[in-house]
């Protein structure tokens, strides 16, 4: 199963700064950055038909393995910021996906990475691309049928 010419899949969402997720500044606090990450994950699942509940119907979860997050300007309390989750191919049995969080003004202020692998709800670790998401790169041009 050759991968095919690399083409991007992402899916571009918004996400508001609650007061909660900020310091007393007003400024967000770094931690919450993942989370920021995992609402752009959950939007390009749901967009791209791979989210958490198809896996789950498919009997497999996907925590993540490995997490990243460059800081280089703060998000304020009231700004809706764009996030950008791209998925990264892998021929292995695993999920990466990127990440760009941008501004009000278009600015980037934080990039990333996270890795996922395929676990059997009864918590076995899959070392082989599961059916159900090979056949989800076949329909989003990544792998030959």
């Amino acid at each position: 199963m050759p991968s095919k010419t690399l083409k991007e899949i992402s899916f571009t969402s918004k996400v508001r700064v609650r007061f909660a997720e900020t310091d007393p500044l007003g400024i967000v606090w770094h931690g919450n950055y993942i989370q920021y990450f995992e609402d752009g994950r959950e939007a390009f699942g749901r967009h791209h038909g791979i989210s958490y509940l198809d896996q789950k119907a498919h009997n497999f979860s996907t925590p993540i393995v490995s997490s990243s997050c460059e800081h280089k300007l703060p998000l304020t309390y009231g700004d809706v910021a764009t996030i950008k989750t791209t998925y990264v191919d892998s021929a292995a049995a695993k999920m990466i996906f990127s990440y760009e969080i941008r501004n009000p003004e278009g600015v980037v202020v934080c990039t990333g990475k996270t890795v996922q692998v395929f676990v059997e709800l009864g918590g076995e670790l899959s070392l082989l691309i599961p059916e159900f998401f090979r056949k989800w790169k076949i329909k989003m041009g990544l792998l030959d049928a």
